[in-house]
């Protein structure tokens, strides 16, 4: 497994991140437990606040990747804003004191009362993905009395390389508004109509796990190119241009993703020169980085349970956790490293054995080939690079309690995440009075 960040191996031959020897933390938190080494993540929002600060740029945490209070925090003293996609993330930053003039509320289908909260709140802008989303938040912000600023989501037709379930810059996809067949143009006459919007930019996201840079520089053009002819139709001249997430981290042997100055000069680059073929001023340039931040600075630990070999087939190594905690795997097929963070020092096994996971489904199955010294019951294994689309997509399937999180620096371990109990398993299960009471 490569190591990242402030990983590295113990003079008892374990792993530690932070400082903190992963044993320890094992110990003390239990298994399975995610742990954030914060001097990384740190280091990846430091990354693109300076790639971009030179170009009149902005960088927006993508929380959907990950969020929790004290990520808010974190993001917050980097000096990035925030984009949300939901009344519980947005509330998950207020709650944090995270500032509202750093917030923008994406999603393609806001409800009335998650677009009121976030009127209320003050978020800087909204991201608005189609016509009838449009006609809510101008309804909206109309009753509140207040001006709502926005960028319009649209769809370049871009098919960026990467799993159909990531992919979102196309034409058919359930995000933006399509600009060959008039629907951008009409969003924008009907902001440019509305007393109570403010049409600020344009916005994209052409998928995620991107490993090349010409697409964010093709969405750039097409965006800029639609922004020149709708300022020769209507006069509106586009402010912000904000082109998302997406770009790629390692995950396993094969991936090489670019380094984020070489996106913010790409990025850059292609929107002045853009802007110049269409005698636009240069907008401000938006990015939304999430995996990409907090993807390598997460890392989570399991404890082995069993060790089933089947003959002339393959070694099934089971842990107390899996697509409950981690259903990335299952999803789309997404790959890991791991090792064997007790026992560091000791050769791999070059034959490889498929890490199960202990849910009912037989696609619980985290890394099919986990190349490790031979596995013994009670090791702990680390998986790598799981900072990402984990916490944040994990659930209770099979009625298992979802894990802790620690946060690590300078050999100091927080907790961020406490642990589910199975009493969190029932706190909103509700017994109708015609059950009686049983004793326990």
């Amino acid at each position: 497994m490569r190591l990242h960040g402030t990983m590295q191996v113990n003079e008892k031959g374990r792993l530690e991140i932070g400082g903190c020897d992963t044993v320890d933390l094992a110990r003390v938190f239990g298994t399975p437990l995610y742990v954030l080494d914060e001097a990384l993540f740190r280091e990846n929002c430091r990354s693109y606040r300076l790639a971009f600060a030179g170009g009149n740029g902005g960088v927006l945490y993508a929380g959907k990747a990950l969020l929790t209070l004290a990520v808010c925090r974190l993001v917050e003293e980097e000096g990035l804003g925030l984009d949300v996609v939901s009344g519980g993330e947005l509330y998950t930053a207020a709650k944090a004191g995270f500032p509202m003039n750093r917030v923008y509320f994406h999603g393609n289908n806001k409800t009335a009362d998650e677009v009121r909260a976030a009127l209320r709140a003050g978020v800087h802008r909204f991201v608005c993905d189609s016509i009838d989303e449009l006609d809510l938040l101008g309804r909206l912000a109309a009753e509140q009395g207040r001006e709502c600023s926005l960028l319009l989501r649209l769809t370049p037709g871009i098919e960026a390389h990467t799993h159909d379930y990531i992919r979102t810059g196309q034409i058919d996809s359930k995000f933006g508004l399509a600009i060959p067949d008039g629907q951008a143009l009409e969003a924008v006459r009907r902001c440019l109509e509305h007393p109570a919007l403010r049409l600020r930019g344009l916005h994209c996201h052409i998928g995620s796990q991107i490993f090349e840079l010409e697409p964010y520089a093709d969405a750039a053009r097409i965006l800029l190119a639609f922004a020149g002819r709708v300022r020769d139709v209507t006069g509106w001249v586009i402010e912000e241009l904000d082109l998302g997430g997406g770009l790629g981290i390692y995950y396993g042997p094969g991936d090489d993703p670019p380094a984020v100055p070489d996106l913010a000069k790409t990025i850059l680059g292609a929107v002045a020169q853009a802007a110049g073929s269409e005698n636009l001023p240069i907008p401000r340039v938006l990015v939304e980085p999430g995996r990409s931040i907090s993807g390598p600075a997460g890392t989570t630990l399991y404890t082995v349970g069993t060790v089933k070999e089947i003959p002339d087939i393959r070694t099934y190594v089971a842990v107390d956790g899996g697509m409950g905690d981690n259903p990335r795997p299952a999803l789309y097929g997404a790959r890991y490293e791991a090792c064997l963070a007790n026992r560091m020092d000791e050769l791999v096994h070059t034959a490889g054995v498929s890490l199960a996971g202990r849910y009912c489904e037989s696609g619980d199955v985290l890394i099919r080939q986990a190349h490790l010294p031979p596995v013994r019951v009670g090791d702990l294994v680390a998986v790598s690079c799981t900072g990402a689309y984990t916490y944040s997509m994990a659930g209770n399937y099979n009625r298992f309690p979802r894990p802790a999180m620690v946060l690590v620096r300078d050999g100091s371990a927080e907790l961020i995440v406490r642990r589910e109990s199975y009493a969190d398993l029932i706190r909103n299960d509700v017994l109708p009075a015609r059950f009686r009471p049983r004793k326990a």
